[in-house]
């Protein structure tokens, strides 16, 4: 579903990644992971076209979108749920999620199915987003990516801030995801959790892929796990 070849993206005159690749199959989900300042973020912004490639190439269903623009890509079906959530806080919670809604090729949730996976969300439509706290902005910003009928998910560290239950929810989320065929590539510091529901993992150090595998296999691998991520 997505390939990404070879990419090598800058900031100005600097460079973040050093010729980097990853893949992420049709109902896969693959983690991310890696030190802060490791090229993380900057490979999920190169895929969104925001710090577009200036060499490699980068494909989502064997279309090129190295050059695209955002906008484009958003519409061929990936969906992007940052860090900060980026939750417009003046909105109520179900104008939030109306801003997410969009055609793509691939099948768009309804916001039944949306409360069907996040259940406190039906409960919370009239709210000031202001008011909402970080687990509730989380589950608003994934639910208002999946109302614009994703084929891939990137999550950049959906597990911030949040309290161990509610980390345990996000978790059961990806697994949600990858059943309902969508690929999920995700950047995350909760690293056993991750691990635990990812089929594949990529480890990135100073902007090159270092580690290329099983997920389950690093995290069986403890000698492996704590020289590659300290932990």
């Amino acid at each position: 579903m997505l390939e990404v070849e070879h990419a090598e993206t800058y900031y100005g005159e600097t460079q973040a990644l050093f010729g980097a690749s990853i893949a992420v199959r049709r109902g896969e989900a693959v983690a991310l992971l890696g030190p802060n300042g490791a090229g993380k973020t900057t490979m999920l912004r190169s895929i969104l076209g925001l710090t577009p490639a200036r060499r490699g190439a980068i494909r989502f269903g064997g279309r090129d979108i190295t050059t695209a623009a955002t906008s484009d890509i958003a519409r061929a079906g990936i969906a992007w749920v940052p860090d900060d959530r980026r939750i417009f806080p003046s909105l109520k919670v179900k104008t939030n999620l109306a801003l997410g809604k969009k055609r793509t090729a691939f099948r768009s949730w309804t916001e039944k199915q949306v409360f069907e996976l996040f259940p406190a969300l039906e409960y919370l439509l009239d709210r000031e987003s202001e008011n909402l706290s970080g687990g509730e902005m989380q589950m608003v910003a994934i639910g208002r990516a999946l109302l614009g009928g994703p084929g891939l998910v990137l999550l950049d560290e959906p597990s911030q801030g949040l309290a161990p239950k509610l980390v345990q929810d996000v978790m059961k989320t990806i697994t949600r995801l990858k059943n309902e065929n969508i690929g999920v590539l995700v950047v995350e510091q909760n690293i056993r959790s991750v691990l635990a529901v990812s089929d594949r993992v990529y480890v990135i150090h100073q902007g090159r892929v270092v580690h290329e595998g099983s997920a389950s296999a690093l995290l069986a691998d403890d000698v492996t796990r704590t020289k590659l991520l300290g932990t």
